[in-house]
């Protein structure tokens, strides 16, 4: 969760002028463990951070399930050399679901 740079200064001014980490915490309703980051830095503007790196292809993995519609997770997993978790979490963006064969669900 990023703040506001308005709100870090306050608190930290706070703080300098005498009051309390842990009374700053509770007036600011921030962690006093984030009260503790702010004063140890040489600014107060928020940390830049680059682009969200993907490892996995999402055409490729269209592909894959296409080509490979019974194949486990695990599986596509080790195909594309990432954790179970991403490969779930990449079908689920693609809007592929967990299939449902009827025909393995006879009563």
């Amino acid at each position: 969760m990023t703040y506001r740079i308005d709100l870090r200064e306050r608190v930290v001014s706070f703080v300098r002028e005498g009051g309390d980490k842990a009374e700053a915490s509770r007036r600011f309703d921030v962690s006093r463990k984030t009260v503790y980051n702010w004063l140890a830095r040489s600014t107060l503007a928020p940390k830049q951070h680059g682009p969200r790196r993907r490892k996995i292809d999402r055409e490729k993995l269209r592909q894959h399930v296409a080509a490979y519609p019974d194949a486990l997770l695990r599986e596509r997993a080790a195909q594309f050399g990432v954790r179970i978790s991403s490969i779930e979490y990449a079908l689920k963006q693609l809007g592929i679901r967990h299939k449902k064969n009827s025909a393995l669900r006879r009563t």
